[in-house]
């Protein structure tokens, strides 16, 4: 197990990597120049020279991306092009509401996902099967974004049920934090939850139609044991499988629902990077957002391998 965890880590770290040359020349393909940004608009050569040698601009892409990766390994992000001062404090000013989002909406996806999808092949072809079905039309065949306005008109200008915008820490205050966490949480989880379900429902079904499953109930075995402890628990390598995939796109739609819900947090902080052409802090959101992504996927691999040991064998061999 031990050269199976090495081995799946180098691996991340090698994709890791490769993400931030990609994003450092990415960026740099961006219309528009930094420097002349700053400068502003009657900026004369000079002047736009010069802000182009203060920020490093001049310097060939391997010196800027060589200092650019060896302060990220000491945590250490550059200096916001356009704000003045260090990437780091931007992000752990606006790192943590995403966080709070993203988190809250991955726990309803799998709180709502799982059970729908477990209950629909259980009950294939009855009233759960079919409001399984209801529930991943209606929600795979609508935008996060727009979930969240129809939410928002309803439920907090039309029922007044919830504020209408803003962000409160659930550390500060459990009951305010989470009354305003309730409908950016649906928007941006209700999506992945569909996909779980759908995932769950088909891996499910196939399990509860193998022998083993008949045979536990030819001994008498309650039902919900066989579902529990024999179908579920082979149907999950395929479902861990979807659930780490979907991190990525939990990231992107709390990112978009933050800026629906007026929450402070990446989704307003990339824009203004972006449009402000900060390269330093659009390299550094990015880079995380992708270093997430592949520790939760490595993360997967590992459960995989706790989960059915010859996929350890397997991958070693490989």
């Amino acid at each position: 197990m031990g050269r199976f965890l090495i081995r799946r880590f180098l691996e991340g770290l090698l994709v890791v990597f490769l993400a931030s040359i990609a994003i450092f020349l990415i960026i740099r393909l961006i219309p528009g120049d930094p420097a002349q940004q700053i400068a502003g608009e009657d900026a004369t050569l000079e002047d736009i020279e010069r802000v182009r040698e203060q920020l490093g601009l001049n310097d060939s892409l391997v010196a800027q991306y060589g200092n650019w990766i060896a302060g990220v390994v000491q945590l250490d992000f550059g200096r916001s092009f356009t704000k003045q001062v260090p990437v780091r404090d931007l992000i752990e000013q606006s790192f943590p509401s995403t966080i709070e989002l993203a988190v809250a909406a991955y726990i309803f996806a799998l709180a709502i996902g799982i059970p729908l999808g477990v209950a629909a092949a259980v009950w294939a072809k009855k009233a759960p099967d079919y409001g399984a079905s209801v529930f991943n039309i209606f929600t795979l065949g609508i935008p996060n974004f727009v979930l969240g306005i129809i939410l928002l008109w309803l439920f907090a200008v039309e029922l007044d049920w919830f504020p209408v915008s803003g962000r409160v820490s659930v550390f500060e205050d459990p009951v305010a934090g989470l009354h305003r966490l309730v409908l950016p949480t649906i928007a941006a989880g209700a999506t992945i939850a569909a996909v779980l379900a759908r995932f769950v429902r088909t891996s499910v079904a196939e399990a509860l139609a193998q022998d083993y499953v008949r045979t536990a109930h030819a001994k008498g075995l309650p039902t919900r044991r066989v579902i529990l402890s024999h179908a579920l628990r082979n149907a999950l390598i395929p479902i861990v499988t979807v659930a780490a995939l979907q991190i990525g796109n939990l990231l992107a739609g709390a990112i978009v629902v933050e800026i629906v819900f007026t929450r402070p947090g990446f989704g307003f902080l990339i824009i203004d990077s972006i449009t402000a052409r900060d390269y330093l802090l659009i390299q550094a959101m990015l880079a995380i957002l992708v270093f997430v992504f592949v520790a939760a996927n490595t993360l997967a691999d590992i459960t995989y391998g706790y989960l059915d040991p010859r996929i350890r064998v397997s991958g070693l061999a490989g």
